[in-house]
């Protein structure tokens, strides 16, 4: 029988082989929805297909569940980091023993041609043209619950994405947040406050990215461990070491190429951020997508649309955009940066109208696992829902039922996250204003160097080591709370919208 200390040595030598594999999964699939000619789509689900169960084998190699066995007997030599490893490699690797080679191989082929015909779809509005792909994306979301024997295949996937969460402790959040949510958005959608409609026109994009590309230097992003590109839809995906990011550009709408860049790059600097010792293991693994969305959500909401940082940033934006913002003064283009308005669209959505598009898919998510509702009946009950939370249907599928890539390649359970991290993002902010007391004129001077050096210590380096709940109870001294997030959407916008 091996001794404990060469069952970590090989551990950590086949967690790693996975870990390498999973990266190179993870850059053939930036490449394809960044790089690929139209022609190579099928050649690339076949790619995804093999890499996709080579690396399951990997997973799944018996040596690993021996090296389990032997450090299980053994956990109190083990240190708090080593019993991450194991505890987060057994979870792996009992699901990868229970899930057919062959199964991954058809999931990462089928998800590889769903996207495809997604970006087809949702360009065209045909939701006949998807309905194929959703149903066999919902069928193997299933049929890997029913492999792992889960007795909620909703809460499977959503402890996927993020470990511990339920739909049920979900709802506990969202509930009280959307009680206080309606009447601000409300309060504030009803205000008389009148913004400029069409004079974010005509910036041009090679400006665009200069700026963004200065704002997100700026925030401490290794350039060369990284890159930005553009996509269909933004998204950072990669390597700690290897870190790919997107954006996206429209002349008439410069503002949002700039907050995805924010957004992404606060992926990225957690990426980039978790503990290098510690790199293909799961102690250098993110916490969960909440945590994870709660970096993106920080840096592009609290930080990026500050008084503060576009004290800074307002010179350099208007000595590129000089002739398209001369008739716009400092308050109208704060106000811009800050305006509000519910539209269909998730990603084009404000701060304080973005969760209802979340509630909106946690609730369909819902009913799909379910079987409240079919796949074929998902237009009208996105509509129906639409309606509910956002007060109007929007005017076509691409709006609707179409607009994000998750249930195209088989995220489902990943959408919550996004609303918990909102929540994440606003508990930490006020303890970061707590303990950085000179923040505001940090901001204001363009130095961001203090507040991705705290993230790096709270958050960044601690890798696996707590739970989501476990990590913001340390960081922040209370329990996750949506009454954080409902506060500074209070105190951010209620003075700008009040009539």
């Amino acid at each position: 029988m091996m001794k404990w200390q060469e069952a970590w040595e090989t551990l950590i030598e086949l967690e790693k082989r996975t870990a390498q594999l999973g990266s190179i999964g993870s850059l053939i699939g930036w490449d394809e929805q960044v790089n690929l000619p139209k022609g190579s789509a099928e050649l690339r689900a076949q790619q995804q297909a093999a890499l996709g169960e080579a690396t399951h084998r990997a997973a799944s190699d018996p040596k690993i569940g021996e090296c389990l066995d032997v450090l299980g007997e053994v956990a109190s030599y083990l240190s708090a980091e080593q019993k991450v490893v194991v505890r987060e490699a057994r979870k792996d690797f009992d699901r990868a023993t229970r899930i057919p080679s062959d199964f991954v191989r058809r999931r990462e082929e089928a998800q590889s041609r769903s996207y495809h015909a997604w970006v087809t779809a949702r360009k065209s509005g045909d939701f006949e043209e998807f309905l194929p792909h959703l149903k066999s994306q919902l069928t193997f979301a299933h049929l890997e619950a029913e492999y792992l024997e889960a007795e909620d295949p909703y809460d499977y996937w959503i402890d996927r994405f993020d470990p511990g969460m339920t739909a049920d402790r979900i709802q506990s959040l969202f509930t009280p947040l959307l009680k206080e949510l309606k009447p601000l958005v409300e309060t504030i959608t009803g205000a008389d406050v009148e913004l400029p409609q069409d004079t974010f026109r005509g910036f041009p994009v090679d400006s665009q990215e200069t700026f963004l590309r200065e704002v997100v230097k700026s925030m401490g992003f290794n350039f060369d461990r990284g890159r930005i590109d553009t996509a269909v839809h933004p998204f950072c995906s990669g390597h700690p070491l290897d870190c790919r990011m997107t954006t996206r550009f429209d002349p008439d709408n410069p503002l949002d190429s700039l907050s995805s860049a924010m957004h992404e790059t606060g992926h990225g600097l957690y990426e980039q951020g978790l503990p290098e010792d510690w790199l293909d293991t799961p102690m250098a693994q993110a916490v969960g997508m909440a945590v994870h969305e709660s970096q993106a959500r920080l840096w592009e909401n609290q930080i990026g649309r500050s008084r503060p940082f576009w004290k800074h940033w307002e010179p350099r934006y208007r000595e590129l955009f000089s002739k398209q913002l001369s008739a716009v003064d400092s308050d109208t283009l704060y106000r811009t940066v800050n305006r509000v308005a519910l539209t269909p669209i998730r990603v084009d959505a404000d701060e304080v109208t973005y969760n209802l598009h979340i509630m909106l898919r946690f609730e369909l998510e819902k009913q799909l696992f379910s079987g409240e509702i079919k796949a074929g009946e998902l237009p009208e009950a996105w509509n129906a829902a639409s309606k509910k939370f956002l007060g109007f249907e929007p005017a076509n599928h691409s709006e609707g039922c179409l607009q994000d890539v998750h249930w195209a390649t088989g995220a489902f359970g990943y959408f919550p996250s996004y609303c918990t991290g909102n929540m994440i993002a606003a508990q930490l902010w006020y303890q970061l204003r707590s303990e950085l007391p000179k923040l505001d004129e940090q901001l204001a001077s363009g130095d961001c160097k203090p507040i991705l050096e705290w993230l790096r210590q709270k958050v960044h380096n601690k890798g696996r080591l707590h739970s989501t709940p476990e990590l913001v109870q340390k960081i922040s001294g209370e329990e996750l709370s949506p009454r954080f997030l409902v506060r500074y959407l209070q105190e951010r916008y209620l003075p700008l919208y009040r009539a």
